[in-house]
């Protein structure tokens, strides 16, 4: 444990504005955000939700729209046609059963269609400030095995190690941490090693080119 919090350390020091990456101001502009970003760059979600968020301001709104105008608003997002469905999907359960708000637990919010673990963490630590796991995005899942925190590939598993491994209070920061260095020095699918503040501490597993 000791040596993976000199690497939090280290990337606390690196990038200290390290902050979540979907732009929401409600919990359920960060749901509907949520269900959008499977798949998808974060810039690319981003600059769909204004327009979207400024014509839909409450659950029952996307509950009675039009299924093709809302395909049609979010076509630049991969799986259009599916991620509206569930939204209204999502949205038609929140006003049934909800009382047309988000729920704040983990069993509530993977109920909702388009909702895993990731998102509903997402929404729980961000919207509620309520941290019970680690958001295990594809940039968590890289720089997690390459630094030896985990031998799995499965995101859940990979969760749990995280879990057992680093003290909670970093839960809500590490994926804002590995994200921002997987974006900026530890890239898929060639990492630039010979640049990277932590080359000394990380053992590379499974880099087989590097820069």
């Amino acid at each position: 444990m000791e040596k993976i919090l000199e690497e939090i350390k280290l990337l606390k020091k690196e990038y200290p504005n390290a902050k979540y990456y979907l732009n929401f101001s409600t919990v359920l502009e960060l749901l509907v955000a949520g269900i959008l970003s499977a798949q998808v760059r974060d810039e690319i979600v981003n600059s769909t939700t204004p327009l979207l968020f400024k014509k839909y301001k409450k659950a029952k709104d996307y509950a009675d729209s039009d299924l093709k105008d809302l395909t049609n608003e979010i076509k630049s997002i991969t799986f259009a046609n599916n991620k509206a469905k569930n939204i209204k999907a999502a949205c038609s359960i929140l006003v049934k059963d909800y009382n047309s708000k988000v729920p704040d637990t983990i069993e509530d919010l993977t109920k909702l269609p388009g909702i895993g673990r990731k998102t509903a963490n997402v929404i729980l630590q961000n919207a509620f400030n309520k941290v019970y796991g680690v958001v295990v995005d594809t940039h968590v899942i890289r720089l997690t095995q390459r630094l030896g925190w985990t031998k799995n590939k499965d995101p859940d598993k990979i969760e749990k190690d995280l879990m057992d491994k680093i003290p909670k209070q970093y839960w809500k920061e590490i994926p804002h941490l590995l994200k921002n260095h997987g974006r900026a020095v530890c890239k898929a699918p060639i990492p630039y090693c010979s640049k990277c503040f932590l080359d000394k501490l990380c053992p590379k597993i499974n880099v087989t080119k590097r820069l």
